[in-house]
């Protein structure tokens, strides 16, 4: 079976759509199906999403774009830091 992939905005939504859909009385099984998701899906997003909004959703997107970049900066420079020490020594 192949995995649908969904953006943040697309699980936001969906979570807010099952939320609304458990307040007006549906069960948690006919909520999921409705939605399309397994129970695990469903819980996992609702703790990683859960009561998040649109914006602070694309803020931290932009958090872990950012942060991936710079962690790749500190390992670019400990790289060129650990050619340095090692022809500073004269051991190559």
């Amino acid at each position: 079976m192949a995995r649908k992939s969904y953006t943040t905005e697309q699980i936001i939504g969906l979570l807010r759509q099952a939320e609304v859909m458990l307040s007006h009385g549906k069960t948690l099984d006919t909520v999921i199906r409705e939605i399309g998701v397994t129970r695990n899906t469903y819980y996992r997003w609702r703790k990683d999403y859960g009561g998040m909004k649109m914006d602070q959703a694309k803020r931290l997107k932009e958090l872990e774009v950012e942060n991936s970049r710079l962690k790749r900066a500190v390992a670019d420079l400990t790289l060129d830091n650990l050619i340095l020490k090692e022809v500073s020594t004269g051991k190559f």
